[in-house]
């Protein structure tokens, strides 16, 4: 079924202007990105009995659409969202005067101006707005979700009462996004080579660079320089400490001042080119001379890395890895990192999968050419430092990133 595109013409002459080629851009077909997406998040609509859903988070419009505004500060107003039914147009409802922005994606029909209802945009006219942006709905509902029940990401109280109360049921989207982004096209895994090839560009600088007297964050603001020089975007956390700081886990970047043979560990969370991310975990000393303790360390981290990428293939479950996984010894469990696997894309994706005593998912089974990072945390319950490393892998080969380097530099497999 084909529709009418109802974009806002171009108000001005095309500009010309010179333009860097980002990395890898002339391998990645970008219409079959695109439209592979699209369609994987229709199938599993249809999959979950249902006809539409309406997506908040950027990541999940960037998804569907391939369309993005202001990302880092859509994820906590809403004030851009789309539409996206099983057979229908799709609908990008944009931020105030910015339809221009995504006028060349050709999977989006038409640009509507957001209906906002939040406080912060709309103050003692919230109510008035959510009224608004409720009937929007509801006409949407008459010809593209007729069942009233629509799968929605993100969502306040207000809306979802409001919603409830004209008869829609609200299911979460989180599920059939999640699932959709699970298998990697071709071009998405040329995309997420250029996430690493940037991540372990900006990690080679920060380890050359390392010396006493920095601070953590200056230290930790390499990556970021490296990451939107190159055409990346954000860096979703800043986890990276050195010496006593690195025990236990999650301590961010700080002005400590790092000192001659301490360890600094990072966790990179960074989204490079293309909305992909990067995420992987290093650890290096200052002055790049370990003691033994530290090699202890590190050599545990490296062993629970390449014990665990032995055990996946396809077909796999995850209760099995489970099972099998890396014993993690009682005097670090403790320490334990908050998961042993977890998916990645976009960004953080399903499945997480945790320690056995932990709980979480194991339900599921690895599938070829899903994404993943395995992790690990070595560290001591009081004990002095730890080490933190991860490492990405395509289900079936490994992939692209270079191995955390080990004390004596030597490298991962080079297949799993």
């Amino acid at each position: 079924m084909r529709f009418s595109r109802k974009i806002a013409p171009e108000i001005k002459p095309r500009q010309n202007f010179i333009t860097k080629k980002r990395l890898r851009e002339d391998e990645i077909d970008f219409d079959k990105l695109r439209s592979y997406r699209l369609d994987r998040v229709r199938k599993e609509l249809v999959k979950n009995n249902l006809e539409a859903c309406i997506l908040f988070d950027p990541v999940n419009v960037r998804y569907a659409l391939d369309t993005v505004n202001m990302s880092v500060y859509n994820m906590h107003n809403l004030t851009r969202y789309c539409f996206v039914p099983v057979n229908g147009p799709t609908i990008l409802y944009e931020y105030f005067n910015c339809e221009i922005l995504s006028k060349h994606l050709n999977l989006i029909d038409e640009i509507r101006p957001a209906i906002t209802w939040d406080y912060f945009s709309n103050g003692d006219q919230a109510n008035l707005q959510l009224s608004k942006w409720i009937n929007e709905v509801k006409d949407l509902s008459k010809n593209y979700f007729k069942t009233k029940k629509i799968a929605i990401d993100v969502l306040n109280g207000p809306a979802v009462t409001a919603l409830n109360k004209e008869g829609i049921e609200v299911v979460d989207a989180k599920l059939i996004l999640e699932q959709a982004r699970v298998i990697k096209s071709p071009d998405e895994l040329t995309c997420m080579k250029a996430a690493i090839e940037v991540a372990e560009k900006g990690v080679s600088k920060m380890r050359s660079d390392l010396k006493p007297g920095m601070t953590e964050d200056e230290l930790w603001s390499i990556l970021h320089k490296t990451n939107i020089e190159n055409g990346g975007e954000w860096i979703e956390c800043r986890i990276l400490s050195s010496g006593e700081r690195t025990n236990p886990w999650m301590q961010e970047s700080s002005n400590k001042v790092m000192q001659q043979g301490e360890i600094v560990a990072f966790d990179t969370d960074m989204v490079g080119p293309y909305g992909y991310c990067a995420d992987i975990s290093r650890a290096f000393v200052v002055g790049h001379k370990f003691n033994d303790e530290q090699k202890k360390l590190y050599s545990m981290a490296r062993n629970q890395i390449d014990h665990n990428f032995r055990l996946i293939k396809p077909g796999m479950s995850f209760k099995e890895f489970i099972k099998k996984s890396w014993v993690l010894p009682d005097e670090y469990y403790g320490n334990r990192y908050s998961c042993m696997v977890h998916g990645i894309g976009l960004c953080d994706e399903w499945p997480q999968i945790r320690y056995p005593t932990d709980g979480g998912e194991e339900g599921g089974t690895f599938e070829k050419n899903m994404t993943i990072t395995l992790e690990s945390y070595i560290g001591k319950v009081g004990g002095k430092e730890g080490v933190k490393l991860e490492q990405q892998y395509l289900v079936c080969l490994l992939y692209t990133s270079p191995s955390p380097r080990d004390v004596e530099e030597s490298r991962m497999p080079s297949s799993a």
